[in-house]
């Protein structure tokens, strides 16, 4: 029987509460805290870390998740992508543009989709949309 988290679509109202989610859930037992990142998520879900630590089947369930599709929507995206571009170095300025311009012709990912990717970059966990 899998182990199932539960990610409280209703109280996810940006980026940021996403990652509050998520900390509480699989962060619990470490003394650090997953940053606002893709790239972070996708490494604590190779598991060894946290919660998933000698776990091998893991199950999320995304409850509300209309509404975190909708906080984690357009807005969202292009300020994550805004900010990224202000900063500059490291990151691939033309490429931010290229995404910005893709989510403003409504063909873009948005960072909720994003999100689905790096789950499903894990067959090992399966993740429900509730």
């Amino acid at each position: 029987m899998p182990t199932t988290f539960r990610i409280d679509g209703s109280r996810i109202h940006d980026i940021s509460s996403f990652y509050d989610v998520m900390n509480e859930l699989v962060m619990q037992d470490e003394d650090w805290d997953l940053g606002p990142s893709l790239d972070a998520l996708d490494d604590i879900l190779y598991g060894g870390i946290g919660a998933l630590r000698d776990l091998d089947d893991v199950r999320f369930v995304w409850t509300e998740h209309d509404a975190s599709r909708t906080a984690l929507g357009v807005t969202a995206t292009r300020a994550w992508l805004q900010e990224k571009l202000e900063r500059g170095a490291p990151f691939d300025t033309a490429r931010i543009n290229t995404q910005l311009d893709d989510l403003d012709a409504g063909r873009g990912k948005t960072y909720f989709d994003l999100l689905l990717e790096v789950f499903a970059g894990h067959p090992d966990i399966r993740l429900e949309l509730a």
